[in-house]
């Protein structure tokens, strides 16, 4: 485990970090989650190892501290993450990033345009959505704050499932609803126009059965590559992880 303070009150991120060359590769998780669970498979696969991996908790999240007084916005994730990997030695990494990590990746790269060389997204939130009872993002944010750290937070557990719960519980539950909050309200300028305009190779990679990615053909004449992976959800690394290993060497690759 390695570690970085990344905020004026010494809040720290940590990283579970594998050896090998440049350019590093780093590894995002999702709303909820943590990288070295959702990670480790796939930076150790033979077609994705040989790289110095850093499977990253965002702050709030899984390993990393939980600071209640941070706002928790796509901005703010991407800029604490910047000063990890500053701090690590980090420059011109590829980023692997799941579901609100892909967000996150996306903001990251478009202002911290150094610390990123190729994206991969994983079935990443790319449009804002409309609050909604449920156990995603849409579902937390449905609740106030308020109401959220009430009890709220019991509802989102039993709609979640033991699987997303168990990464879920390590998480700060301010950290929970704020990110969640922000994630649906999108950024400005918009996620998707932000994806466009960068100017490095990019791959968005979601899963087969959820048909055709909406807006697939402006991304595609941006530059942005579309990958669909069959016989998986959302999780697609955990669903299908072999298929996942070769889509994402191949964005990868050159």
């Amino acid at each position: 485990m390695r570690s970085a303070s990344v905020t004026p009150g010494g809040d720290r991120i940590r990283w579970v970090e594998l050896p090998g060359a440049d350019p590093s590769r780093v590894y995002v998780h999702g709303l909820g989650a943590t990288s070295p669970a959702y990670f480790a498979e796939s930076a150790v696969h033979p077609l994705l190892t040989g790289r110095r991996s850093l499977l990253i908790d965002m702050l709030g999240f899984g390993i990393s501290d939980r600071p209640v007084d941070f706002t928790y916005t796509l901005e703010a994730h991407a800029d604490a993450l910047a000063t990890a990997m500053e701090a690590a030695g980090v420059a011109e990494a590829e980023l692997i990033a799941h579901s609100m990590g892909g967000s996150v990746a996306i903001v990251l790269a478009t202002r911290h345009p150094h610390l990123v060389s190729r994206l991969v997204l994983v079935d990443a939130n790319l449009d804002p959505l409309v609050p909604t009872p449920g156990p995603g993002s849409a579902g937390i944010a449905a609740f106030t704050e308020e109401e959220f750290l009430a009890g709220g937070w019991q509802k989102v557990r039993d709609a979640a499932g033991a699987h997303w719960w168990s990464t879920m519980r390590l998480a700060g539950l301010e950290a929970l609803h704020r990110s969640a909050v922000h994630l649906v309200r999108d950024t400005a300028p918009p996620l998707r126009t932000q994806l466009t305009e960068l100017r490095i190779p990019r791959t968005y990679v979601l899963p087969e059965n959820d048909g055709p990615l909406h807006g697939a053909e402006l991304l595609e004449a941006a530059g942005v590559t579309v990958v669909s992976i069959p016989d998986c959800g959302h999780n697609i690394m955990l669903d299908n992880p072999e298929a996942f290993a070769r889509a994402t060497a191949k964005a990868l690759a050159g």
